[in-house]
């Protein structure tokens, strides 16, 4: 394992891989689905719920899938085998998830270059209009083309490799999302708006939807669904089981302090988690009301561009700068998915990284382009939970964050938690003399509360609960 170690790349210290691992987890799901669910659950009692699940929960995984890509110096592939022989098909599953993610998430980067492309040349009216998002994505070459842009830019970055490739890049542009959501959100904070009858709505009040909590409704099964809500939300922003951490992790320095890592994540994914609902929930209440908040595709790219074409000529702007910080945003997370597999098939088949690349970004562009043709040309049937009409892209993204993710992660928990035990991650934690402040809380989570929770989010997944 030394040998291995010391051929393989890696970050070149601390705020390299934590860069890099808070790019993997600040991603599309903090801009659009955070927002969302902090209006629709209460605003401050799902923060409250959230912030102590990250401390717990979002901790206990987090640390478990670093420490394990460090101990084995193995990609998400190879490193459950490593541990223990009979557990690799838990690394195939750990694989085989972000190579299903990957296709449908630069068809999305697509869609989120396609919009900042079009506000960059002045035409952002044109994304306020009814019908253009869905006349977009049924377009039968056009999305395509988007797909294959944010493709390219994901491949030239994982090409360049783990330092002077994801680590570069994510120094650069990790500083200059933090800027544009920070100015974003200070604009949003001071919009106002006069309805016909007189009404203002101000940012101000928009933002005591996201703090102030809303006990008026609560009930014991609503509180059950904020807290499952805040569970997915943080099971998905972390990446965690998805096999991206345990990649990043391999290429961690036996020197570098993990614990304090883990916790530089932690505050820099809720920090800008938080910021993404300062920046939206505030403008979208102003120029729409509390009911123009929607979910998923339909807060990025269709009630959004209303809101920015709302706000006169400053809008295009606002639009532009927007956009191109969910562009940094996307590109960050895709990188880190990519390199999961990138990773995989290097450990697995001793392959060089350009070829590993290429073999994935084909992967990746023949199954995007199938997705983009669901659309449009490939119009049957699909049904899953909660969503009758579903398309390649929500089957793609039910089959790896419903099913595959939560059985990857209660596996990992029974491996660490039952089979190798938590003193396995504990040793690996404080080899280098480092203090493991939330160690108790560590053992109890790992082997109890963990999978417990995620054995019911699985359940509500498959429609049982």
């Amino acid at each position: 394992m030394e040998n291995e170690a010391k051929k393989r790349n890696s970050f070149t210290g601390s705020i390299g891989f934590v860069l890099a691992a808070a790019g993997s987890a600040v991603g599309l799901g903090n801009i659009w689905r955070f927002p969302y669910l902090a209006a629709r659950d209460g605003g401050g009692l799902f923060l409250l719920i959230y912030l102590i699940l990250t401390l717990t929960f979002g901790f206990t995984l987090l640390t478990t899938e670093v420490a394990i890509g460090r101990k084995t110096k193995q990609s998400p592939l190879t490193a459950y085998g490593k541990l223990k022989k009979h557990w690799r098909p838990l690394g195939i599953m750990a694989c085989i998830i972000p190579m299903i993610i990957m296709p449908y998430y630069c068809v999305i980067g697509g869609w989120v270059v396609k919009y900042f492309l079009t506000f960059l040349t002045g035409s952002g009216a044109q994304t306020a209009e009814d019908g253009y998002f869905n006349a977009f994505i049924s377009d039968s070459s056009s999305p395509i083309g988007m797909t294959i842009v944010f493709l390219f830019l994901t491949v030239i970055i994982v090409l360049g490799g783990v330092d002077k490739g994801i680590e570069r890049f994510s120094k650069i542009v990790m500083p200059a999302l933090v800027l544009l959501i920070v100015v974003i959100a200070i604009f949003s904070i001071n919009q106002s708006y006069e309805d016909v009858d007189g009404t203002v709505r101000t940012g101000l009040q928009g933002l005591k939807i996201l703090f102030v909590p809303d006990v008026s409704t609560l009930t014991v099964e609503s509180f059950f669904t904020t807290l499952m809500d805040a569970m997915g939300q943080l099971f998905y922003s972390l990446s965690v089981a998805m096999g991206i951490m345990i990649a990043y992790g391999s290429y961690m320095k036996d020197d570098s302090n993990l614990s304090k890592s883990i916790v530089q994540i932690e505050v820099f994914d809720t920090g800008i988690a938080l910021l993404a609902g300062i920046m939206i929930i505030p403008a979208v209440y102003v120029f729409m009301g509390k009911d123009g908040m929607q979910a998923g595709a339909g807060l990025m790219f269709v009630s959004l561009p209303k809101v920015f074409m709302q706000m006169g000529r400053i809008g295009g702007l606002v639009g532009c700068l927007f956009f191109a910080m969910v562009l940094f945003a996307a590109t960050t997370s895709a990188v880190s998915i990519l390199e999961a597999v990138v990773s995989s098939f290097m450990d697995q088949f001793h392959c060089s990284r350009k070829m590993a690349v290429l073999g994935e970004g084909a992967i990746a562009l023949i199954l995007g382009i199938i997705v983009c043709m669901g659309y449009d040309n490939l119009n049957f049937e699909l049904k899953i939970p909660n969503n009758p009409n579903a398309r390649i892209l929500d089957i793609m993204d039910y089959i790896s964050n419903n099913l595959l993710m939560p059985i990857v992660a209660i596996g990992t928990c029974i491996l660490v938690g039952w089979i190798l035990k938590p003193k396995f991650i504990i040793d690996e934690v404080t080899k280098n003399g480092e203090k493991f402040g939330r160690k108790g809380l560590f053992i109890v989570m790992i082997k109890f509360v963990a999978p417990v929770l995620l054995g019911v989010l699985l359940l509500m997944a498959v429609g049982i609960i």
